[in-house]
């Protein structure tokens, strides 16, 4: 939940730091795989990474509304910053530069609205329509990256954005149901969590990524606490264990992210992603007895369709991918 940071080039590249990171106190050395070699292994990691993240969306509906979304969202980050501890060593060695800090703290502003609104989101609609709607952040990356980072829009990929966007009015079908202010905070959560990315790429070539991944959390803490005390509500040891279950699930799940895009290419794993909005949609039938919507799914697939088109096409054309993988953007 606290690793929005990656394109196809640099989750492989972070992934691969984050685990020598990890395995640096048992002294051990390997040579890392190619990304390639092991598809399969590639698949199923990613499917435990949909499995992390469906939970973490479950959960926040299981929460309810009772304790208000930032503060939700403040005590997710404030509990899951034990998961850094790991990181210590990485953060003292980094010198920052000043333009660093700059870049991280406006991304961490930037990534502080979309929690809020994701987690605003999870109290207004249904799972499977959060879920969908969270497929477009890679197609704001995409138009983020042509416009301010002088990534060449081809027509190909304008094709796809469209073909996004209209899977977007599936799921929205403004003029036949009624837009929800859920709906509408999903759609600026998106925009949110893909400035964030496009932020986020500006820093990874001048720091460690795991340095990256920890100044997201922290700045996300700080920046969500006034947020939470204005409408601080007092949680019970049932809340905060449920909120720490969440940190959990989410920081399993962005390590599970590194082990599956280390393993194989992103064009593999891709279309597995698919399967957490299947998830999504069975879990808010059978548990929360939400309405299934097909065009809620029909307008998820196409979007989805759309970005692992945009993905593979990258790597056809062996350029370095902007388009980060949907599950790159996660809460």
């Amino acid at each position: 939940m606290h690793g929005y940071f990656i394109c196809e080039g640099l989750w492989r590249d972070a992934g691969s730091d984050l685990i020598r990171t990890m395995t640096d106190n048992s002294q051990t050395t390997t040579t890392p795989q190619s990304p390639a070699s092991q598809p399969v292994m590639g698949v199923f990691w990613m499917l435990v990474t949909g499995l992390c993240f469906v939970a973490v969306t479950a959960l926040v509906k299981y929460l309810g509304d009772r304790i208000p979304p930032a503060e939700s969202a403040f005590l997710r980050y404030l509990l899951g910053l034990v998961f850094l501890v790991p990181m210590l060593p990485a953060l003292r060695r980094t010198e920052i530069s000043k333009r660093l800090w700059q870049l991280f703290a406006l991304r961490g502003f930037v990534h502080t609205l979309g929690v809020i609104l994701w987690f605003f989101a999870m109290t207004q609609i249904p799972l499977a329509e959060v879920t969908a709607m969270n497929y477009l952040s890679p197609i704001y990356v995409s138009i983020g990256a042509a416009l301010f980072l002088g990534e060449r829009m081809a027509l190909r990929r304008v094709g796809a954005i469209v073909v996004a966007l209209i899977g977007a009015l599936i799921i929205l079908r403004p003029g036949f149901r009624e837009v929800e202010m859920g709906h509408i905070a999903m759609l600026f959560t998106a925009l949110a969590f893909g400035a964030s990315y496009l932020l986020a790429k500006s820093t990874v070539g001048g720091t460690n990524p795991v340095v990256v991944v920890a100044m997201l959390s922290i700045w996300v803490t700080i920046f969500l606490a006034p947020f939470a005390i204005s409408v601080w509500v007092t949680p019970n040891l049932w809340e905060l264990a449920i909120l720490f279950a969440v940190a959990s699930f989410a920081t399993a799940g962005h390590y599970t992210m590194t082990l599956a895009f280390a393993a194989a290419p992103v064009t593999v794993t891709q279309p597995v992603t698919f399967l957490q909005l299947l998830w999504a949609t069975l879990l808010g039938a059978l548990v929360f007895a939400e309405p299934v919507d097909i065009w809620v799914v029909a307008g998820g697939c196409l979007i989805l369709a759309a970005v692992s088109f945009i993905t593979w096409r990258e790597a056809v054309l062996k350029k370095r991918a902007i388009t980060p993988a949907s599950l790159a953007t996660k809460v």
